[in-house]
């Protein structure tokens, strides 16, 4: 066994920096969020920080790094995923935002590891090998962890998840019902409770066949919704919002990979972010607020400490019930003191190391393998001070590839973004949404285009989001 590898573990937890667009001023006690939980999910996968800790093989037990920063992350999105969407009031924009942020990163990353990494230190799945069009085509919607395709990178299943919490916020969206964030936590988060061990998983991609027939329908569902998105019509966007929410769902209750009460509790917990985005903009009372995401945390533990034993340890790759509710619960405490501090000054290393967090997070697990293959017949690293260098070089090599990444990729496609979405709204004007009634004025806005009431709420949120 190689030296990196027997640090690395057995699990491949990732974590969707997921997406948002850069502009120039960052909310920063965002970005330092997120550089905590990129490198949560690093030192998770590496394995070598936990060596020089008492009994560190017992560590992922009590607190899994991975499960830490995933929900961080979440948090994060939920937090400012909506905001960009009603910030923006255009959905159509909103999409072409999210294709030019996620999209590159995945490709280059992939394609790269391909060219780069031998066969048998590669980071892509054999599946996509044995079955290259069904991998690429699911892959290519992300929503591979859905649909019983393995994933092509380790780290994209979160993608999944947040695509799927994009299609929600779409459909919630064009109905209007964007503000009605805390019921819809408290609903998932008391779906996890009850039935987080009872909903069946895996039920429509039973073998190759349904699979595929899977891929085929979903994809078609997709294409269809999206373009009637860039129609800009209004009747139509509204319409290709409904389908991919409803798509979402029948993802999730039906075919979900991971066990059903972390599936659920992702998305319960991805919209407690939004509730606390709310509260803070005002747009929800406090009460209400605090109490849904009481009930969403309180979920969060319950459900590991109920349902995450025996095969669901495999599927939310974890090593005990505790490993799972404790991590919950830090990530809650950080992205609560990181939201409490948020108007002070936070290291701008930890800002910049969340700005890039998006290319660390594609990146680290095809470093990792890269060193294992450069060190592949030397003898195992032994001591503080040759652990300390291979520490200290693995993340330079790390941050820089992921900061090349983040300007030579990132930036230039979500400039090419802009200027695609310009030309589109030339080519393809938006139509105009009808005029509101008085009652439609009270109350949220129409699909496509802020009311009033929300750009004087919005306006003070600039970033669209981490990826």
């Amino acid at each position: 066994m190689k030296a990196i590898d027997r640090m690395a573990g057995r699990r491949r937890v990732s974590a969707a920096p997921k997406s948002g667009s850069v502009s120039a001023s960052r909310l920063g006690w965002l970005d330092a969020l997120r550089g905590i939980a990129a490198l949560a999910v690093v030192m998770h996968h590496l394995k070598l920080p936990l060596l020089w800790v008492p009994h560190g093989n017992e560590v992922p037990n009590y607190l899994d790094l991975g499960v830490f920063g995933v929900m961080l992350f979440f948090l994060v999105s939920g937090y400012i995923i909506p905001a960009s969407l009603e910030r923006r009031g255009d959905v159509r924009g909103f999409w072409v935002g999210r294709a030019f942020r996620i999209y590159p990163v995945v490709i280059v990353t992939f394609v790269v590891s391909l060219l780069i990494l031998p066969r048998t230190y590669t980071v892509v799945a054999g599946w996509a090998y044995d079955h290259p069009l069904l991998s690429l085509a699911a892959n290519g919607l992300l929503l591979q962890d859905l649909m019983g395709v393995p994933n092509a990178l380790g780290v994209l299943w979160t993608l999944t998840y947040e695509m799927v919490f994009y299609y929600f916020v779409t459909a919630l969206f064009v109905l209007g019902w964007h503000r009605r964030s805390a019921p819809i936590a408290v609903g998932f988060a008391a779906v996890a409770l009850v039935l987080g061990g009872w909903i069946a998983l895996g039920t429509l991609s039973v073998d190759l066949s349904a699979i595929r027939h899977l891929v085929i329908a979903c994809a078609t569902v997709v294409v269809m919704a999206m373009a009637c998105i860039m129609t800009g019509r209004q009747a139509l966007i509204k319409l290709g919002g409904l389908l991919l929410g409803a798509l979402g769902l029948v993802l999730i209750a039906l075919n979900s990979r991971s066990a059903a009460f972390e599936t659920m509790m992702i998305f319960a917990t991805m919209f407690s972010g939004t509730v606390l985005y709310r509260m803070e903009r005002g747009q929800i009372e406090r009460t209400q607020a605090l109490l849904s995401c009481g009930f969403v945390i309180v979920c969060g533990f319950l459900t590991g400490y109920m349902y995450n034993h025996g095969w669901a340890l495999w599927k939310t790759w974890s090593d005990s019930w505790k490993a799972w509710s404790f991590a919950y619960l830090a990530a809650w405490a950080v992205f609560a003191a990181g939201m409490l501090l948020r108007k002070r000054r936070f290291p701008r290393w930890l800002s910049w190391l969340g700005a890039i967090s998006y290319s660390l997070y594609l990146l680290h697990n095809p470093v990792i393998h890269g060193m294992n293959w450069m060190l592949e017949g030397r003898a195992p690293i032994q001591g503080w001070a040759g652990r300390a260098l291979l520490l200290t070089g693995f993340m330079a090599v790390l941050t820089t590839l992921s900061w090349l990444g983040y300007r030579l990729v990132e930036l230039p496609f979500q400039n090419l973004g802009r200027r695609v979405l310009k030309s589109l709204a030339r080519r393809i004007p938006m139509e105009s949404p009808e005029p509101a009634t008085s009652r439609d004025r009270t109350a949220t806005s129409l699909p496509g285009v802020p009311t009033q009431a929300s750009r004087v709420g919005e306006n003070g949120l600039v970033l669209a989001k981490r990826e």
